[in-house]
């Protein structure tokens, strides 16, 4: 898998731990966006996309099925958010 483009929009909701959202293009055939970058107390974390469902609960839209995978994607988001960041500071 090769993720070839993320673009990330800034949310400008200072109160809350919502930062930013990612869109990410994979092996330049599919995209998938609104990836949320959260603040947490230990750094930052994103959540896939996901809806409300009929109890209230959210459950994701699209995901990874693998810890590796996850883990590639938060890595290559996070990246490119802290870049983000540092251009627009």
């Amino acid at each position: 898998m090769k993720i070839n483009d993320i673009r990330i929009r800034e949310v400008r909701n200072q109160d809350g731990k919502l930062k930013a959202v990612a869109s990410i293009t994979i092996d330049d055939c599919f995209v998938v966006h609104d990836i949320k970058i959260f603040e947490r107390e230990d750094g930052y974390s994103i959540a896939m996309p996901s809806r409300k469902t009929s109890d209230g609960k959210y459950k994701d839209i699209a995901h990874p099925l693998n810890s590796e995978t996850r883990e590639l994607l938060q890595s290559a988001i996070l990246t490119a958010f802290y870049k983000f960041q540092e251009e627009n500071a």
